[in-house]
């Protein structure tokens, strides 16, 4: 997860000082609606074939969908300054290891939350898609908030289920789908990081 996030943060950095580049990107919204597409159809293609995908296919694929995220995420340094961003980065760190600690430390199962969690995320998605139409500011703030509440929720209950996997799985599968299974891992933490980053970004940023 970290070389992941690694990677994304060196392509967008990439990306964002190349003036052209990034003009171009923000510019031409086929281009950057088709680099989203290709993102979620390959977050799609992970989460469904990589147990049937060779070790360095499942690994490439986290890296390429690492390396499309940076590219699409470069964007932020035309809306948001440099302070902004980091301090987005410091408060998500911190929290997201909070919540990960937590999640290997309580005796509390949290995997009676994750349809709750679920079903939360998928009312974010919709909230988010229709206020694209009524442009509310105030709906907007209440899903940032909202927003972060959830993927905190979520990253201690990946969390705790990537522990769980390692504890049951242990020396009892092969390495090769040890290698896929902690590929899954690293992409849904991967995820978790990068969406509260993001709500994270919309507080800190409002203007």
């Amino acid at each position: 997860m970290t070389g992941g996030l690694a990677l994304t943060a060196v392509v967008a950095w990439g990306v964002a000082s190349s003036p052209s580049f990034i003009q171009a990107l923000a510019a031409n919204r086929l281009l950057f609606f088709a680099l989203i597409i290709g993102e979620l159809a390959l977050v799609w293609f992970l989460s469904a074939r990589i147990l049937s995908l060779s070790p360095g296919a499942a690994a490439g694929g986290f890296a390429a969908y690492a390396l499309l995220n940076g590219i699409t995420l470069s964007v932020i340094f035309l809306a948001f300054t440099g302070a902004q961003i980091a301090k987005a980065l410091a408060v998500t760190a911190g929290t997201f290891a909070g919540m990960s600690l937590y999640a290997v430390t309580t005796k509390r199962d949290l995997a009676r939350f994750g349809s709750y969690l679920i079903y939360g995320l998928w009312g974010l998605i919709i909230a988010s898609l229709v206020n694209l139409f009524l442009r509310s500011g105030v709906l907007d703030w209440a899903l940032s908030y909202i927003g972060v509440l959830l993927f905190l929720g979520l990253t201690a209950y990946d969390t705790q289920i990537i522990r769980r996997w390692s504890l049951q799985l242990g020396d009892s599968v092969a390495e090769a789908d040890f290698v896929r299974i902690s590929v899954l891992g690293a992409l849904k933490l991967y995820l978790d990081f990068v969406n509260l980053f993001l709500f994270f970004l919309r507080l800190f940023g409002r203007r």
